[in-house]
């Protein structure tokens, strides 16, 4: 019978990111690391009071999503209000959407979201999305933001 003359190796602590879960509808990764959206684009009637908002007020569904999104990183834990509406953000894609551009300003917010979430996508892909569906995609990029919020009511 032989022995071993060494102590045990320390092993490396699993990385735990603040926050809720980002991945709560449970969608397998693919090789590189990335998943698919949790709601399809066309599924933003899956939220009939976000989508009114996104269609009738896209600047106040982008206020709210890009501080749910801030707050999120910034603290780790979902902003209290649900998110703040008349910002200079809003005032921002308003004046912007007079001249049909606001949808300029939703392209880094899906980005920052598809990084947080680790989606797979593109910036070409943030910018067509943004442009031909421009409430679909608010409505799809809350409800991402919603699913880890929502995460948190099982923390204690």
């Amino acid at each position: 019978m032989s022995y071993v003359n060494n102590q045990p190796q320390a092993t490396t602590q699993m990385q735990v990111l603040p926050g809720g879960n980002r991945n709560a509808s449970n969608k397998s990764y693919g090789p590189n690391g990335e998943r698919g959206w949790s709601h399809g684009i066309c599924s933003c009637f899956g939220d009939c009071g976000t989508c009114c908002l996104s269609f009738w007020c896209p600047c106040i569904a982008y206020s709210q999503n890009k501080h749910r999104l801030e707050h999120l990183e910034q603290h780790g834990a979902p902003h209290p209000e649900g998110g703040e509406s008349c910002t200079g953000d809003c005032a921002i894609h308003t004046l912007l959407n007079c001249f049909g551009c606001g949808w300029v300003l939703q392209i880094g917010t899906r980005s920052d979201v598809r990084r947080r979430y680790r989606i797979r996508g593109s910036t070409c892909g943030d910018c067509c999305t943004a442009f031909w569906c421009q409430p679909c995609e608010l409505v799809q990029d809350s409800r991402e933001i919603e699913l880890e919020e929502k995460s948190f009511q099982y923390k204690q």
